[in-house]
């Protein structure tokens, strides 16, 4: 397939996948060294700088690597799986297990670390759970994430933070399978509300143990339920 002018906007996008898609389809074969900056801008109708941020994506994508003074290889025609589509495709129950493992320690930094307005975010969210218990399974799903992730920040780790965020979707799909399979809110609509509230206060009084020890007890019994249901 040759190569075409691309349009204007977005640049780097548009290049990036043009370079993409001529790596992929075979046109440049593993150990092929591509053609130059000022080739491959001529070519596309771009300038240096966006061929080169182009290429970093590929670098990044695991498809080209820079060799010093050599210049610039195909080394897979294959993108590498980012992290957030191995979650897509990781078993609910195998994240989860992870999510545990970060989210009881940042429990235990929030309750070490919390401010005046982690406290007020996380009353705010438990009684935005609460309220969500009038709703749909989704939304009171999404109350309850919104709260979990309440307690993350409050552990002020942006890294803690991030993992938490790319968790997220992969565990709000599981625990929507869990609350509707096993008709949880029928019996209580806000279930799991005392474990919550007692989580919110060990965390605004500064009682790491308990709110790692509170957290730990939910997520055991939360991931015996999702083992229940995928073994």
């Amino acid at each position: 397939m040759p190569l075409g002018s691309i349009r204007p906007s977005p640049l780097v996008e548009q290049a990036t996948e043009h370079l993409r898609e001529q790596i992929t389809q075979g046109e440049w074969p593993v150990g092929t060294r591509l053609p130059g900056e000022n080739a491959l801008a001529k070519t596309l109708g771009v300038g240096r700088s966006t061929v080169r941020e182009a290429l970093r994506a590929l670098a990044g994508a695991g498809l080209v690597q820079a060799r010093q003074g050599s210049g610039v290889y195909v080394i897979a025609t294959e993108p590498a799986e980012d992290w957030p589509a191995r979650l897509r495709r990781a078993a609910v129950t195998d994240v989860y297990e992870v999510r545990a493992i970060v989210e009881i320690q940042a429990a235990r930094l929030a309750a070490q670390r919390r401010t005046e307005e982690d406290v007020a975010a996380l009353e705010a969210a438990l009684a935005a759970r609460v309220r969500a218990s009038d709703g749909d399974d989704a939304a009171f799903v999404a109350a309850d994430i919104d709260l979990h992730a309440a307690v993350v920040a409050a552990a002020r780790n942006p890294v803690l933070s991030d993992l938490f965020a790319e968790f997220a979707p992969v565990l709000r799909e599981g625990l929507i399978d869990l609350v509707e399979m096993l008709s949880l809110r029928e019996r209580d609509p806000n279930t799991g509300h005392d474990a919550h509230a007692a989580l919110v206060a060990a965390i605004r009084d500064g009682e790491a143990d308990a709110a790692g020890a509170i957290l730990q007890d939910e997520l055991d019994r939360t991931l015996a339920r999702l083992h229940e249901l995928r073994p």
